[in-house]
């Protein structure tokens, strides 16, 4: 008997809920995200509105003591440094097709004019079932990799690939913070406190020098001195390289002594700064930035999205003149950072 319209979309919705739940690596060439796993763990919500998100900062106080005696004149002032920062918010759409016709090449036929439930369904054999369960999982671990792809590839970019999409980590972790450039709003050549860290170029002529971990240790205390605690360190290969070698500059220790064991661990532990763990992000060498780092507070960078718009999913209805299923998600938001000078980039030359 044929599959209705309504077990199709039951057993589709049970897939995509089965990849949100119990994610598993199918592919070859699945990377880790670690900024991505970051900005969903950070998402706030908002209930929606014109085209940008707003928020209050300030970094200028305007109030301060005055010394007086006897009958002095006293003066009085009349803050006013409040700044709203804009970030636009986009809508974010993924989905798949799937065909009548590769249906019926697996043997799976659809009757859209009956109801029915996949889970109560007593009329198909289990083989059935498995068919239709496997040739969703494929298309559906397709949709959910490729989602998590684009949006991590989005939060990592500064919005100029796309004016439809969300502008990045890149858009307000500047490599230049200096310019005369209006940042979410607020006018960063004007106002030195809305601007990240960044110090590029580090030199490598020397590992025994220790030039990127002595910059780290002073740059760590500028990162925390308005408040920020840095708590995410995403580097690309080289970055990670280059500390490796500093580390081993200073030569490799062992508690046990070289003849210890049968065998020695040439390996270095995980590089971590105040602990802090630095990250491997694969992304950051896909982009072309493999001498990078970028050290971030996530408590002042988050996602913000629409109240029940984050990976919405849709079962939109197919063309009458087309004989195709559709699955889709959507996300509603923007990405907010709303305090600059706990963040901050570097690289090596």
């Amino acid at each position: 008997m044929p599959f209705s319209a309504q077990e199709l979309e039951n057993a589709a919705n049970a897939v995509i809920q089965f990849h949100y739940n119990t994610p598993q690596v199918r592919s070859q060439s699945i990377q880790d995200k670690p900024l991505l796993e970051a900005m969903t763990n950070a998402e706030k919500t908002f209930p929606g509105g014109k085209d940008e998100i707003t928020f209050a900062v300030k970094g200028t106080y305007t109030t301060t003591i005055q010394g007086f005696s006897d009958s002095d004149t006293v003066s009085y002032t009349n803050p006013s440094n409040i700044k709203r920062g804009r970030a636009p918010w986009k809508l974010i759409h993924a989905g798949l097709e799937i065909t009548m016709h590769e249906l019926l090449k697996a043997g799976i036929s659809i009757d859209e004019g009956s109801d029915g439930d996949l889970d109560r369904a007593k009329r198909h054999s289990n083989s059935e079932k498995v068919v239709l369960a496997d040739m969703l999982k494929d298309k559906v671990e397709d949709l959910m990799e490729g989602t998590d792809r684009g949006m991590n590839s989005m939060y990592w970019k500064d919005g100029t690939q796309d004016s439809k999409q969300v502008p990045g980590i890149r858009s307000f972790v500047l490599d230049d913070p200096t310019t005369a450039t209006v940042v979410l709003g607020i006018d960063q050549s004007a106002n030195t406190w809305w601007r990240n860290r960044a110090s590029l170029a580090l030199s490598t002529a020397s590992a025994a020098a220790q030039v990127v971990v002595q910059k780290l240790q002073k740059e760590w205390r500028q990162l925390r001195r308005y408040g920020g605690r840095p708590n995410l360190v995403l580097c690309g290969s080289d970055f990670l390289d280059w500390m490796e070698q500093e580390l081993r500059s200073k030569g490799n220790y062992t508690m046990e002594g070289w003849t210890a064991k049968k065998s020695m661990d040439a390996s270095l532990a995980d590089i971590s700064f105040k602990g802090v763990n630095f990250q491997y992000d694969p992304t950051l060498d896909d982009d072309g930035k493999a001498k990078y780092c970028y050290v971030l507070d996530t408590r002042h960078i988050y996602p913000m999205v629409i109240e029940g718009e984050s990976m919405k999913k849709h079962s939109p209805e197919r063309p009458a003149n087309q004989y195709l299923f559709y699955r889709a998600l959507t996300w509603v938001g923007g990405l907010v950072c709303d305090q600059r000078n706990a963040q901050g980039v570097y690289s090596i030359a």
